[in-house]
Parts: structure tokens; C-alpha cells; sequence
């Protein structure tokens, strides 16, 4: 049987709460679970790319978190499409991912928590229902929460197998 991830930094959400604050803690608990699953790595672990058809290695998925971070609060919810990407190059396709060969771990980690905080403090700024913009599209903050649940979600399964294919650590 696959055991729970435990440590402090990362809290299941109560079960009962206001929206606003249970969207809220589910989102940090993925954010945590992210980290957790990339620490205790060396470098060349966290880069490595265990499945060949893959762009994903868990160095690569919190740069990628970092722009969606970025993209999502700073970008749409502020209706600023003008802020850059973090690590574009017009010339590679998902070039947060890769190539990671001169990526640093210590300077891509600091990038996606200052992304955090950021979005932190962007969404303590509005309501639920405050809207911003992407592509001519209003995107609620209750979207963007629901969106980004499941973006952590999603990629966080992606960081379990790659986790496991890397040294054989489980656990959700």
C-alpha cells in the first residue's frame, strides 16, 4: 500500500470550510506536495527525464509551474500580458522544460516560490468573482483557483512516476 506523503508543510484541507479558503488550501497542498516530491534528490536526479518520449523531469515541472503561476495570477488575473515568461526562447518549444543543462535548481526553486507568493499576494487583492483577462476571455479568480488545482493535480501525478522511476519513492 502507497502511504501519504507526511510532513508538516503539507495539510489536507479540512473537509468543511468556506470556498475561498478551501480552494485556497487545496492549492497550497499541491504546491507543497510539489516540493516534497522533488526534494531529497541530487541535481541530475531532479533533471532527469525517466520516460524518452517525455519533456518532463521534475526540475523542468516547477520551472513550468512557475510560468503557469505567473501566467495565470500576474498575466491574466491582473490583465497584464505584457509581464514575460520566465525562461522563454522563441526558438525552443516548452523551453522551460528543457533543455535544463545550465538550470540551477537553487535559483528555478527561488523563481517558482517568489511565483507563489506572488500569486498569493495578486489573489488577496480580489473576490472570488473578480475577473481578468486572457485573450480577450474574462477568467474569474474562482476559475483560476479551480484551474490551478487541477494543473498541480495533473502534473503532480506526472511528479509521482517520474519520483518513482527516478529512486523508487512513493506516496501521494
Amino acid at each position: 500500500m502507497v502511504e501519504d506523503l507526511v510532513d508538516p508543510r503539507r495539510e489536507e484541507p479540512a473537509p468543511i470550510q468556506i470556498e475561498r479558503d478551501m480552494l485556497e488550501s487545496w492549492l497550497e497542498f499541491h504546491r507543497a506536495t510539489l516540493l516534497l516530491k522533488c526534494e531529497g534528490l541530487d541535481d541530475a536526479a531532479r533533471k532527469r527525464r525517466p520516460v524518452v518520449t517525455s519533456k518532463l523531469s521534475l526540475h523542468g515541472l516547477v520551472r513550468h509551474m512557475a510560468e503557469v503561476e505567473r501566467g495565470w495570477f500576474q498575466r491574466t488575473l491582473l490583465s497584464r500580458p505584457e509581464i514575460p515568461r520566465i525562461w522563454r526562447d522563441p526558438a525552443v518549444d516548452d523551453s522551460e522544460l528543457t533543455p535544463l543543462d545550465h538550470a540551477d535548481w537553487d535559483s528555478d526553486l527561488a523563481a517558482w516560490q517568489a511565483e507563489c507568493e506572488a500569486s498569493r499576494k495578486t489573489a488577496r487583492m480580489h473576490s472570488l468573482d473578480d475577473t481578468g483577462r486572457r485573450r480577450g476571455v474574462a477568467y474569474s479568480l474562482r476559475w483560476i483557483y479551480v484551474h490551478m488545482i487541477e494543473e498541480y493535480a495533473r502534473h503532480n501525478g506526472h511528479a509521482d512516476l517520474i519520483r518513482e522511476m527516478v529512486d523508487g519513492a512513493v506516496g501521494w
